[in-house]
């Protein structure tokens, strides 16, 4: 699974710290996601999307062969 989380943040200009205050979450859990450390849960992957006013698979591309 590719994660473009790192990606939206940017293009927003928001710091790592404000996005897990947005959705609810730590620092450290944002970076581990960006690392691709970490699988987002629904409820995460879902606040992210709403978040960033996107789609769910936007930010989260899978792999069909994963």
């Amino acid at each position: 699974m590719r994660v473009k989380v790192k990606e939206y943040r940017q293009r927003y200009n928001i710091t790592q710290e404000e996005l897990a205050k947005a959705v609810g979450v730590t620092r450290q859990t944002i970076i581990s996601l960006e690392n691709g450390k970490y699988n987002a849960s629904l409820r995460l992957a879902h606040r992210l999307a709403v978040f960033f006013g996107t789609a769910i698979e936007d930010l989260f591309v899978f792999d069909e062969d994963e």
